[in-house]
Formats: C-alpha cells, structure tokens, sequence
C-alpha cells in the first residue's frame, strides 16, 4: 500500500517507482488504484502516469469520479455509488494471487473516507495485512504531518513498511534538511527512498535509473539514507 501524509506529496511517482523496480528485477506486477477522484471520464488518471513511468500493463482502478475531492465526497456529489472496500480487498487478493507484487495507491491521505461510513485507506490495509509505505513531503510542517499518520496507523494496527520523501527539490531550504533526521526519529527507521522533484516527467529509461537511485535496497533500489543524511546535515548538526 502507498499513502501519503497528504495530497500531492508524490504518491503516484512513488508507486511508479516501486512498479518500475519490480517490472525490471522481473515480478510480475499489478498496480490499483481503488479510487480515482477530480478526472473525468476519458481524461488519464494517476494510473496512465504509472504505466508512462514503469511500463507496467496490469493497471486497475475500482471507481472513478470527476470532482477533486476526497473519493466519499466525489462519489455523494457525482450521485455514483463509493468505492466499497471491503469488495476492493477481495478483488486485490485475487490479483495478489495472480502477481508476486500488488502495488496499490490510497487517495490523499491515510484517513481520506471513502464512504459515508468512513471507510479508509487504512481499513484497506489493516483488511489485507499489506505493509504501508508513507510518502512524505520535505518542507516545513511534515514532521507533524508525519507524526500523526504513523500514530494513526500505530492505533489501528497498520503495519509500517518505510517513509518516502515524494519531491526532493535541487536547492533544500534549512527546514527541509533538518527534517531529514527529525523524519527517520518520528518513524524510528532510515528514509525508506527519495525521489526528485520533476521525477514525473522523465522518459521510462530515465525514471527507472532514478528509481533505482532514490529507493533503498528493500525496495530494489540503491538509496543510502546516511549518505544522504550526511550531505544535507545542516553545519551546526555536522558539527
């Protein structure tokens, strides 16, 4: 599972790249996206974006609808039935059985209802035991951001499978590379990955070394957080 502390983080590119390193170590790989919501009809999706990044065919996407809004709001305004996820777990568990990797993406963030009962991305997690990779942003107010979705998912049983920077900018401010450290304290683990911003508009051959770099290796990258931690560390820390 991919989620995010909020949206715009860098989800998609995330699960981009998770697919494009599975697709290239040779897993067959299925990516969903139970919820699609601010896209019409005809109009590509995050899922169009993962297949132009990764290549990955097996692309499934459980409800769509044209507002950009949370997927319960979405679907109450379009007058379309909510994506139920108690029937989303059935269907994903049947492509896991199909696929050595299903690779899916929330909308938003971790507690984005779904339904008018409140239905969410970590219901969805905690039905399936699937591990949740958190995407993060660098800048000033993530830490709290991050703090609460990883407590969130501490009191729901929702097992934590790293914390991933969705857009490292070229030029970091002070507050971006303090949060480095302060980030891998609140998840008590190593950056799981980073990826640049703009990552999304390179060509597939591109994007797959990219990957490579930006995610660690339990992910099929090379990414090394204390490298990485170390080249950003503001003076004072280095000191």
């Amino acid at each position: 599972m991919v989620t995010g502390t909020c949206t715009g983080v860098g989800k998609t590119v995330v699960t981009a790249a998770l697919a494009a390193l599975a697709r290239a170590r040779g897993a067959s790989t299925a990516v969903v996206k139970p919820a699609q919501t601010g896209t019409a009809p005809a109009e590509p999706g995050d899922l169009a974006d993962v297949h132009r990044l990764a290549g990955v065919d097996e692309l499934h996407e459980f409800g769509r609808f044209p507002d950009p809004l949370s997927p319960a709001a979405a679907a109450r305004r379009s007058g379309l039935a909510p994506v139920n996820l108690l029937q989303a777990a059935g269907r994903i568990r049947d492509l896991a059985r199909a696929h050595r990797l299903v690779l899916v993406e929330g909308a938003g963030g971790l507690l984005v209802r779904y339904d008018e009962e409140g239905a969410t991305i970590a219901d969805l997690a905690h039905m399936l035991g699937a591990p949740v990779v958190v995407v993060v942003r660098p800048d000033l107010g993530t830490l709290n951001h991050t703090a609460l979705t990883l407590e969130a998912m501490a009191n729901r049983g929702v097992q934590l499978g790293g914390i991933m920077i969705g857009a490292w900018p070229a030029e970091p401010d002070l507050a971006m590379r303090c949060n480095i450290r302060d980030l891998e304290t609140i998840a008590a683990r190593p950056l799981g990955g980073v990826l640049p911003a703009g990552a999304d508009a390179l060509d597939p051959a591109g994007f797959l070394t990219t990957a490579r770099q930006g995610l660690a290796p339990a992910f099929g990258g090379v990414f090394d957080a204390g490298s990485f931690r170390d080249r950003f560390a503001p003076d004072k820390e280095m000191r």
